[in-house]
C-alpha cells in the first residue's frame, strides 16, 4: 500500500488538543483508563507525537503483563496484555506517514490480544482465512450458542470493541471479532473491501462446524464504517438473521470529507483515486430496501462528521428497520454506553433466539 496523501494538517498547532478531546469518548468507551489517557495525551506538542506516546503506554502495560506472567499471576497478566492491546490499537489511529511503524504497532496489538486471551479465555480460537483474521469467543454455559460477528470501521480493529463483545457473551451469544481488508492487523496488507459480505461469508464458512456455535443463528454488528459493512452483509449474505449498525454511514461525499478521513482512506486504499472510488461505493440508498432481516440502527444525536450522511435514514428505508436514537451520543457513542449497548446486545440476542425464519438469497 503506497498511498501518499497530504498530511500537512497533522502539523496544525490546534490539532493536538482537538484530537485529544474528539477521541476521548471513543478511547474511554473502548476501555482506556480516562486518567491515563489524560496523562499520556497532556504531553503531546504535535499530533505527530500521538503514535509513539500511545505505543509507549502499550509497552508499559505489556512489560507489566510479562512480569505477571513470569510470576504465575495469570489473571493479572491477561488483564495487562488486554490493556496493552488497546493502547497499541489506539496508537495506530492517525494516518501517520510512518506506515511501517503503524504496521508494526498493529502487530503488537494483535499479539497482545492473543496473549490476553491465552491467559483469560484459553477456549478462544484464532480464525483466519482469505482477507480476514479474528477471534471466536464462546459464552459460558451449554451450547451451541448463536453467533454475532463484530465488524470494525475505517481505522478500528478487533482489539477496540471489547465492551461490545463482553455484552454479547454475557447474554449467551458467541462472538467473532474480525479484522478484514484494510483493518487492524490487515490494514497494510489489503485495501478496504466495499463488498464486505464476501469477507463475512468466508468467515462464516470458517466457523461452520466448530463446537459450541450455532451457524443457523448468525447476526452481524458493525461500528462506524463497519456499520456500512454490516448493512451490506445483511443484504447480501443469506446466512445473516439480524444486524445492528452503530454510528454507520448511509452515504459518503468525498469532496466534503475532512482531511483526517480522506488521508486515512487514501493510505489504506493505496491512492487518492482508489479512495475516491471506494467512497463512491459507500451509499446505501439503493441497497436499503433489500435488507429484509431485522435491522437496528443506533445513532448519536451529536455524531456529526462532514461528508458523512448518518444511517438514520437506513432505519426508515429498510423494511424491518428500527432506530435507537441517543440524543447526546457522539460518534461510536463512547460517551453514552449505558444508553445503547445493553439494549443493542439484548436486541441482537432476542432476534437470534427467535424461531428460525426462512430466508432466500
Amino acid at each position: 500500500m503506497t498511498g501518499s496523501p497530504d498530511l500537512s494538517f497533522l502539523d496544525h498547532p490546534d490539532l493536538p488538543a482537538a484530537l485529544v478531546e474528539e477521541n476521548r469518548p471513543r478511547a474511554t468507551g473502548a476501555g482506556l483508563d480516562p486518567h491515563e489517557y489524560t496523562r499520556v495525551t497532556s504531553a503531546l506538542r504535535s499530533a505527530q507525537e500521538w503514535p509513539e506516546a500511545f505505543r509507549a503506554a502499550g509497552r508499559r502495560h505489556r512489560a507489566a503483563a510479562d512480569r505477571a506472567a513470569a510470576e504465575g499471576r495469570s489473571v493479572s497478566a491477561g488483564e495487562a496484555y488486554r490493556r496493552a492491546a488497546r493502547w497499541f490499537h489506539f496508537a495506530g489511529l492517525l494516518p501517520h506517514p510512518d506506515r511501517a511503524a503503524a504496521g508494526a504497532t498493529a502487530t503488537e496489538a494483535d499479539e497482545a490480544m492473543r496473549a490476553a486471551l491465552a491467559h483469560l479465555e484459553p477456549t478462544a480460537e484464532r480464525i483466519e482465512g482469505e482477507s480476514f483474521v479474528g477471534w471466536l469467543r464462546r459464552p459460558a454455559g451449554p451450547g451451541p450458542a448463536p453467533l454475532v460477528i463484530v465488524v470494525p470501521g475505517m481505522d478500528s480493529g478487533k482489539e477496540e470493541f471489547h465492551a461490545v463483545a463482553e455484552a454479547l457473551l454475557a447474554r449467551g451469544t458467541a462472538v467473532l471479532a474480525l479484522d478484514g481488508p484494510g483493518q487492524g492487523v490487515l490494514a497494510g496488507a489489503a485495501a478496504p473491501e466495499p463488498d464486505y459480505h464476501r469477507v463475512v461469508g468466508r468467515a462464516i464458512d470458517a466457523v461452520t462446524g466448530r463446537e459450541g456455535v450455532d451457524t443457523g443463528r448468525i447476526g452481524v454488528t458493525g461500528l462506524s464504517l463497519g456499520g456500512y459493512y454490516a448493512a451490506v452483509t445483511a443484504a447480501r449474505e443469506p446466512r445473516i438473521r439480524a444486524a445492528a449498525v452503530v454510528s454507520g454511514p448511509y452515504r459518503l461525499d468525498w469532496d466534503a470529507l475532512v482531511p483526517f478521513v480522506t488521508a486515512t482512506l487514501t493510505q489504506r486504499c493505496g491512492s487518492a483515486d482508489a479512495a475516491r472510488a471506494f467512497a463512491r461505493r459507500v451509499d446505501l440508498t439503493a441497497l436499503a430496501p433489500e435488507i429484509t432481516v431485522p435491522l437496528l440502527v443506533v445513532e448519536g444525536g451529536e455524531d456529526r462528521i462532514p461528508g458523512v450522511t448518518n444511517a438514520g435514514a437506513l432505519a426508515h428505508r429498510a423494511p424491518r428497520g428500527e432506530l435507537l436514537h441517543v440524543p447526546h451520543g457522539n460518534h461510536l457513542l463512547g460517551n453514552a454506553l449505558a444508553d445503547w449497548l445493553p439494549a443493542t446486545a439484548d436486541w441482537l440476542t432476542t432476534e437470534l433466539t427467535r424461531p428460525t425464519e426462512t430466508r432466500t438469497a
